[in-house]
């Protein structure tokens, strides 16, 4: 295993790179299952999440090609058996994507229950919900999802909660379905969007992605395409807030800055400094960070996959923060780490209470899921002294080339092998 050493109190400064968006590409790439013809998925992440789902298609019969470093061609066609056992999903989450794809296609899907992050309940039951009208029956034992369907037909949908996932695996369902689908109060997020201009760039007809209201009119048919993927807003945000931690500046590139609008304006309640163009944001920290108060909701609100980098940046200020986790249950399983380092926060239930110090202190720390890696890098950069994050697959499950993209802005970060330890090998 290995381990980030990251000494703090450099302020970063430079442009990064933003790489394409790990939330779009876990569903865009199982989408491709839905075709009849090889695509081509442009600015992929190179981050071990997205090589999993990849190597689970390779392993079920596509043909993959990588053309380069961020451009893969997948050629589902050859895939035959709609089952994914449980040792090719035991670390990812967003491997139930897979049902709703082998469902549209097959009519069946035979999926394991999945791994990935463990922040609190992810419960599929709007899923099932979902699948269950569209006419498919399901069954769970053993650790497996049984979905199947003589046929599935078009339906009105309306989901309990605004959930995410459910809304990207009825879409993926749905999409050859016959007849008219329609889903309500379904998710709006950005991925979201991507996901269904790839479908409809393959020849779906889709309409309404990115409001509440989504409705898919079913095809027989979808032909192979190319596509390029949208760039990661909760990388972007992640180093927007660095920036800010560390009072540096700089410039992010490859953004959509209407999706970073929630965190945009955050940041500049903070006392960050915010200039907006075409396709990049600058950044930049001259005062102290204020306090402030944080809730993190569906998009287009605050996202939950920035409120642990948030809550890091809110030990630095002056005064009492309250950051409110309003998606997940149970989010708040980095405050341990961080209070190794000196911060003092309290938690209720959904609710933290952060008073802020203006400073923290290098310390031993474990990342717990990916984002709280995120978090506790955060910290260690402006931190004073030495900061060592173990755990560190958490991290590189959503981030490319972190290491190597903050040492570009001046931090001071070097990755080390753990000493008698075992490989952890993630695929």
């Amino acid at each position: 295993m290995e381990k980030y050493v990251i000494s703090g109190g450099v302020s970063l400064k430079g442009e990064v790179e933003i790489s394409g968006a790990k939330n779009a590409a876990v569903a865009i790439i199982p989408a491709t299952i839905l075709s009849d013809g090889p695509c081509v998925i442009e600015n992929i992440p190179s981050i071990s999440d997205v090589s999993m789902i990849i190597r689970i298609l390779y392993e079920m019969g596509a043909q993959v090609r990588m053309i380069n470093k961020s451009t893969i061609e997948i050629d589902t066609t050859r895939i035959t058996n709609p089952v994914v056992p449980y040792e090719m999903v035991r670390h990812m989450r967003a491997s139930y994507y897979l049902l709703g794809a082998l469902l549209g296609k097959f009519k069946n899907a035979r999926v394991a229950m999945p791994g990935g992050c463990d922040f609190g309940v992810r419960p599929i039951d709007q899923h099932l919900k979902g699948f269950k009208s569209l006419g498919a029956d399901y069954e769970i034992d053993h650790g497996m999802i049984d979905v199947h369907a003589e046929s599935l037909i078009g339906s009105q949908i309306y989901f309990d909660m605004v959930t995410v996932g459910a809304t990207i695996n009825v879409m993926l369902a749905a999409v050859r379905a016959e007849g008219l689908t329609i889903i309500e109060n379904a998710a709006k997020e950005p991925h979201i969007v991507d996901l269904a201009n790839f479908l409809n760039s393959m020849g779906a007809d889709i309409m309404g992605a990115g409001t509440d209201v989504i409705k898919i009119r079913g095809v027989s048919h979808l032909k192979g395409a190319t596509y390029s993927i949208i760039p990661d807003q909760i990388e972007a945000g992640t180093y927007m807030a660095a920036a800010v931690a560390t009072k540096g500046d700089i410039l992010v590139k490859n953004v959509i800055p209407k999706h970073l609008e929630s965190i945009t304006a955050k940041l500049e309640k903070i006392g960050a400094e915010i200039e907006e163009f075409d396709d990049s944001i600058r950044v930049s920290m001259h005062g102290d960070i204020q306090k402030s108060s944080v809730k993190t909701m569906p998009h287009p609100g605050f996202p939950t996959d920035m409120q642990p980098q948030v809550t890091a940046l809110l030990t630095l200020a002056e005064g009492t923060s309250i950051v409110t986790e309003g998606v997940w249950d149970n989010r708040f399983r980095y405050v341990d780490e961080l209070r190794r380092m000196g911060a003092d926060i309290s938690v209720d239930g959904k609710v933290a209470v952060v008073e802020g110090t203006g400073h923290l202190t290098g310390a031993p720390v474990k990342a717990t899921d990916l984002r709280a890696g995120a978090a506790l890098i955060i910290a260690a950069l402006a931190a004073d002294g030495t900061t060592e994050i173990e755990d560190i697959y958490h991290i590189e499950r959503g981030y490319e080339d972190i290491e190597k993209k903050l040492r570009n802005l001046g931090a001071n970060i070097k990755k080390i092998s753990i000493p008698g330890s075992s490989v952890r090998k993630a695929l």
